[in-house]
């Protein structure tokens, strides 16, 4: 499959329950976040009313992108190894730590693409590794 001149070379999808994260902040408090998310994807869920479904939409980015890797999360890539961040018009920018880069470059990647969606209960990524 070819994509903006580039190819696939992996992707993943993943689905979190937006009250999981809800209660394990609640049970964790900060320590959770500052585990789980970058402070940069702290700030921009924390100034929405409701922060649970974009946390949650993030959280299953990381995962989303581990599974396009072929790693999952833990030795290689780390949890705030991804973040998930927006442009300007709000579509989700992918941004990685050293760590990941090195993990990109080492599976001939030069990017991922990440897409986003959530309702009030459950929230869905997908993540493209494009050569």
């Amino acid at each position: 499959m070819k994509l903006e001149g580039g190819n696939v070379l992996g992707v993943g999808v993943d689905l979190t329950e937006v009250a999981r994260i809800r209660e394990a902040h609640q049970r964790h408090g900060d320590a959770f976040l500052d585990k789980v998310f970058t402070k940069e994807e702290q700030a921009l869920c924390l100034a929405k009313p409701d922060p649970y479904p974009s946390l949650a939409a993030r959280f299953a980015a990381k995962e989303a992108v581990s599974k396009a890797f072929g790693t999952g999360l833990g030795t290689e890539l780390s949890l705030k190894g991804v973040s998930v961040l927006s442009d300007e018009h709000g579509a989700p920018v992918p941004r990685l730590d050293e760590a990941a880069q090195a993990l990109l470059a080492r599976k001939g990647a030069t990017r991922i693409l990440v897409s986003l969606t959530h309702t009030d209960t459950l929230a869905e990524a997908f993540a493209v590794l494009i050569r």
